[in-house]
């Protein structure tokens, strides 16, 4: 793992404390490159646009830019509880769920308070998290603008913006609504922005543009050490040949854990029956899935209890 990181320290940034203590005792020290690379930009005042895959440290770069921002900075003058003073936008709930889970790990000793919010979950508890108070409202888009079309809070007084996986949010069909919440934020000029991406096309340029004050953008070479290790075949089946195809892979490379993506939950429905049918039986994961029984789901994938999962590429 050492190998990915930089010389770069994050005590060499000046941070408050609180926050360098939250870091040390989640073991990090050292700043991966798109860190070393983006901080002293975004810790100066700068907003961001990054290139970077998933597995780079994007989050933690973007998470250690908020918080510097909030404890070394005043909240707004006559700020309510339920006006957070930073948004941090998701795609997926998944990697919603992460970047909350992130921030707990690094800022439990600041004093700010998180609220997590996406679909398919209790609305009452999460509107509760932002009734009693939100400093970092992280979520998904859709249920953020059910919140907010609720009056549950408002964004008037936020110091600071994140859009993470922006091309997955064109993706996905929410580039509308992530426009919809970026224009009730303050202007670009009165708050710190920082986006994400896994490629800087056009369209997220654009996007950049659009609702950031002058970023300066930044791009991190994948290392390609996953991908090294992997054997990628391309098959051209006919659409009746497809299943037999696929039992004839899964029984010939008996693999311990597999992952078969499709686009909609009927595929996936279709595909579970035929491998249940082949004794076979496999795991569903569709966007539909309640978010108790997903979970469940990816930790029985992940200790070995399911060895196939069948997911949209939505969920």
């Amino acid at each position: 793992m050492s190998t990915h990181l930089t010389d770069h320290r994050f005590d060499q940034y000046n941070l408050p404390d609180s926050l360098l203590q939250g870091l040390n005792q989640a073991g990090f020290q050292q700043c991966t490159p798109i860190q070393a690379d983006s901080l002293p930009i975004s810790l100066g005042g700068q907003d961001v646009a990054g290139e970077a895959q998933t597995g780079t440290g994007k989050t933690i770069a973007f998470l250690v830019a908020v918080y510097n921002k909030l404890l070394t900075e005043p909240a707004p003058e006559h700020r309510k509880p339920d006006q957070p003073r930073a948004l941090i936008l998701a795609p997926t709930r998944e990697l919603a769920i992460q970047i909350h889970r992130d921030a707990e790990l690094i800022g439990h000793q600041t004093g700010l308070k998180l609220a997590l919010i996406y679909g398919g979950t209790d609305y009452e508890q999460q509107q509760k998290s932002i009734a009693n108070g939100v400093d970092i409202l992280i979520g998904t888009p859709g249920r953020l603008i059910d919140f907010f079309k609720q009056h549950i809070y408002n964004l008037k007084m936020v110091q600071s913006l994140v859009l993470d996986e922006a091309d997955r949010m064109f993706d996905l069909g929410f580039i509308n609504d992530i426009r919809y919440l970026i224009r009730r934020c303050p202007e670009p000029t009165e708050r710190l922005s920082m986006l994400f991406s896994a490629t800087l096309s056009f369209r997220v340029q654009e996007l950049a543009y659009e609702h950031m004050n002058v970023p300066k953008h930044i791009k991190i070479q994948s290392e390609q050490r996953t991908a090294d290790k992997i054997t990628e075949r391309v098959y051209y089946p006919a659409n009746n040949e497809k299943i037999p195809l696929l039992i004839g892979l899964i029984r010939k490379e008996q693999p311990t854990r597999s992952i078969i993506f499709v686009n909609t939950k009927r595929v996936a429905e279709n595909i579970n029956a035929w491998l249940t049918g082949n004794d076979m039986p496999p795991a569903i994961l569709s966007g539909d899935v309640p978010q108790k029984k997903r979970q469940s789901l990816l930790k029985k994938f992940q200790d070995g209890e399911h060895t196939i999962l069948v997911a949209t590429d939505v969920a």
